[in-house]
């Protein structure tokens, strides 16, 4: 009897195994089936749907007008400055609804936005910019200040710029700025907005280079929406496409890079070769992905 295995034991190491793997599954962040309407008229969103699980990086993917920023800005609560709003659906961050929460209350639980462009406050210097990202902490002065020196260490070039105004700052500084400024705020999640736009391909590896670094040493997952396809999918774990305000193909991102569809109509590599977006009849893809 000594070498066999208790059945209590058995029953406990099957339940430890099977909270482990819903542990490692999480999903943080539920968008079900939302429909977003700008000004009471202009159906932007239609049943979009996505899951973020905890620790890792999702892609938004898709052209300019698919809808990547306004999910993000859905998730956020940020539509009402710009009069849209979500009319269907819901959102859920941990299990609760997180719709109606003001956006400043969403980053208290740990879910922050960095918008595109690159936004920064041009006459305050770099330190400063940071610092705003702290604003709705309560944990003191110290751990904001140990907060800044681990920001320091993931932007080694901001440390270098920490007395210079922020307007007077590069594109890829700015931007390396404004993923440190939402990093004060300590978050659990980041939405993060077309972070390789207007960067020179060398600065956008770098970049995302940062972004899978805090991934994986910080786990803070991302939720990212990039029309660069090829260096999103390189660095997500999972994408999603977006065409006309639909999810129109998701899966893992290993397995969208050799999609035929995702390599002709995003990488511009068909069968044939390389191939022009620009000379693609995209009616063609909305009509097979949206039939």
């Amino acid at each position: 009897m000594s070498g066999l295995a208790h059945p209590d034991n058995q029953w406990i190491q099957t339940m430890s195994a099977v909270q482990q793997t819903q542990t490692e599954t999480e999903n943080i962040l539920e968008v079900s089936n939302i429909e977003v309407i700008y000004n009471h008229v202009i159906l932007v969103l239609k049943g979009v749907s996505l899951v973020l699980p905890k620790g890792k990086i999702i892609a938004l993917l898709g052209g300019n007008g698919a809808g990547k920023t306004t999910t993000l800005k859905a998730i956020s609560n940020l539509l009402n400055s710009e009069r849209g709003e979500v009319t269907k659906g819901s959102i859920s961050y941990r299990g609760k609804d997180v719709g109606r929460l003001n956006p400043a209350e969403l980053v208290r639980r740990g879910v922050i936005q960095v918008m595109e462009g690159r936004h920064c406050f041009e006459h305050l210097s770099v330190e400063e910019n940071l610092l705003t990202g702290a604003f709705t902490r309560k944990d003191g002065a110290a751990a904001i200040a140990a907060e800044l020196e681990k920001v320091y260490t993931y932007f080694p070039r901001l440390k270098e710029r920490r007395k210079s105004l922020a307007g007077y700052t590069s594109g890829g500084e700015q931007q390396m700025l404004a993923i440190g400024r939402a990093l004060m705020s300590k978050p659990e999640t980041i939405l993060l907005d077309e972070p390789s736009m207007g960067l020179a391909p060398q600065l956008v590896e770098e970049i995302f280079g940062i972004v899978t670094n805090l991934n994986q040493q910080e786990g803070v997952s991302f939720l990212l929406a990039e029309q660069n396809t090829n260096v999103a999918l390189k660095y997500s774990d999972h994408g999603y496409i977006l065409e006309s305000g639909r999810v129109v193909m998701d899966g893992p991102s290993a397995e969208l890079r050799e999609n035929p569809d995702v390599k002709e109509f995003y990488l511009g590599i068909s069968e044939e070769g390389k191939k022009s977006f620009r000379n693609t009849r995209s009616y063609r893809r909305r009509k097979r992905w949206l039939s």
